[in-house]
């Protein structure tokens, strides 16, 4: 199999686990016959520096062109006051507009032998796997009019969205939840909000399509609660942008650390942008120690949704459990008695433990 993948380092510490999860995907064609061609392309403050502007129209070309697109992380302290008035993150929305990219898949599952870095106790958080699924295309970031007036006093930013956009990752939501537990639960404030109505009613309508899914309806805010108190309730979780947003954001800490968490932004044709929940990290750009896994494993999630390649991908997430099992950790999951290494060790470790299951298959097959 041959892909073209756009790589889009970014800002910050986006680089450096870019750069490790190119390893592996590198390692991943070498050991089962694929070519994996990279482009490298900017965006966000790097792409304002260099261009003016925070998504430059050669990466937006480069990407439509694409099977997939790679992503590091946006954003720094540089940007907040750019005399040109843009910020990165515009170019992450943009970007995300431009290629349709409906859908955000948030996986939030917690390792086994970090489960003691989660801020919650052990008995909670044990046993979570949850999906969280966000729109990512309408509601209030993208409505308009969003301005202040013009004696400054007051502001409106507006919500909207068209039936279709609900539609189609309610859809999403139920498809995912069909090849998981049946469960799922839509997050809403459909005591409030009118686009919170009729969200809930497409959800009923589309549950009739989908009878061997149980569906449950949760006000946002004790969503928000449950996530906290009983996170092993969840499956998956559809809602819309804002909510999602902020509820993915809050699962993510329930596994002990942003570093590990991976994400896909996807359209109805399987193309997608993967990138690491967690920032720029400006503080520690550079010095070697940023935790790849977050960007490894949504390199492993475009393997999966955009290519088809299951085993590839289970390779790779086997992989990053066997090394934090023999208790190599970046800086950020560290705890006492655990070997501490970098970025670029750690991605080593990572290569060589799909290799030694690579060739423990090859000697198993042989004797079979």
């Amino acid at each position: 199999m041959k892909k073209q993948i756009i790589v889009l380092p970014g800002d910050g510490v986006g680089r450096e686990v870019m750069e490790s999860a190119k390893l592996v995907l590198q390692a991943v064609a070498s050991e089962f016959g694929h070519r994996f061609v990279f482009h490298e392309h900017l965006i966000g403050g790097a792409a304002i520096d260099a261009c003016g502007t925070p998504l430059p129209q050669e990466t937006v070309d480069a990407c439509m062109q694409a099977d997939a697109v790679l992503l590091g992380a946006v954003g720094g302290p540089q940007w907040d006051n750019h005399p040109s008035g843009q910020r990165p993150e515009a170019g992450l929305l943009s970007i995300r507009k431009t290629l349709g990219l409906f859908a955000n898949l948030r996986p939030v599952k917690g390792f086994a032998s970090l489960l003691d870095a989660s801020p919650l106790k052990k008995e909670v958080v044990e046993g979570s796997d949850m999906l969280i699924i966000r729109e990512l295309t309408g509601g209030i970031y993208f409505g308009q009019p969003s301005e202040r007036t013009n004696d400054g006093n007051a502001v409106v930013d507006t919500l909207y969205y068209e039936r279709t956009e609900m539609e189609r990752i309610i859809d999403k939501a139920f498809q995912s939840a069909l090849t998981r537990k049946k469960r799922l639960t839509s997050v809403d404030k459909a005591n409030v909000l009118e686009s919170s109505r009729m969200w809930r009613e497409i959800v009923k309508e589309k549950q009739k399509q989908y009878p061997d899914v149980k569906v449950d309806h949760v006000l946002v805010d004790a969503a928000a609660m449950k996530l906290i108190t009983q996170p092993d309730q969840f499956d998956v979780i559809v809602t819309e942008n804002m909510f999602g947003d902020i509820l993915s954001d809050e699962a993510s800490v329930l596994t002990g650390s942003l570093g590990m968490l991976p994400s896909a932004s996807i359209r109805t044709d399987g193309v997608g942008m993967y990138e690491p929940v967690h920032g720029s990290a400006p503080d520690i750009a550079g010095k070697g120690i940023a935790n790849p896994f977050g960007m490894i494993l949504s390199a492993a999630m475009m393997l999966r949704h955009s290519f088809g390649l299951e085993q590839e991908a289970k390779d790779i997430e086997d992989a990053v459990d066997t090394v934090l099992e023999q208790g190599y950790r970046t800086p950020d999951l560290a705890g006492a008695g655990e070997r501490v290494v970098g970025t670029k060790e750690i991605t080593d470790r990572l290569i060589d433990n799909m290799t030694a299951k690579s060739v423990a298959n090859s000697i198993c097959s042989m004797y079979a």
